[in-house]
């Protein structure tokens, strides 16, 4: 299973694609998508798009996942977040690809353990499990989502929400790491 994580933002996307062979998971590519911040929104937008078309027909992906938008308390922000997000979501049906989409708590809790992680804690783990160093702070995230997509029947299976008492995640965290071994 080939898998594409993506961490939308208008300013930066990131993605990051990894594999999944054999119980293991190998790194791929990452980086980031940063259109000018001369073009108007609806450029910048369709860059993002054109951008992230290429990517999917180069690694050729057959499972996505896309962070799902975060409503801080800048409006006009998290608007802007959703389109970046819409645009990333086009290119990836556009593919044929499903979307699935995940909380960033979930992400931060399959990567490291803890729903409240740093993006330095996060970093500093994709390092470990991919043996590499990301190419940026937004393909590191990217890179965490594409990691938690080994988690999507446990998601499902065992009902995580951000509300549970956290037995769940550990039940398909040690699940996971037996099948790293």
């Amino acid at each position: 299973m080939r898998v594409i994580g993506i961490d939308p933002g208008l300013r930066h996307t990131g993605w990051g694609v990894v594999e999944f062979k054999n119980n293991k998971m190998f790194y791929v590519k990452d980086g980031s998508i940063s259109p000018s911040h001369k073009l108007d929104d609806g450029k910048r937008l369709l860059e993002i798009k054109l951008q992230l078309q290429k990517i999917i027909n180069q690694y050729n992906p057959n499972v996505s996942v896309i962070e799902k938008i975060f409503v801080g308390s800048g409006s006009i922000s998290s608007l802007k977040l959703g389109m970046a997000r819409a645009a990333s979501m086009i290119a990836l049906a556009d593919a044929g690809l499903n979307i699935r989409e995940l909380s960033p708590k979930f992400v931060k809790k399959t990567v490291t353990g803890y729903g409240s992680a740093s993006k330095e804690q996060i970093k500093s783990m994709i390092e470990k499990l991919l043996s590499i160093v990301p190419k940026n702070e937004d393909s590191s995230d990217a890179l965490a989502i594409a990691i938690s997509a080994q988690n999507f029947g446990y998601e499902d299976n065992f009902s995580f929400s951000e509300e549970n008492n956290g037995l769940n995640l550990a039940i398909a965290r040690a699940l996971v790491k037996e099948q790293n071994k």
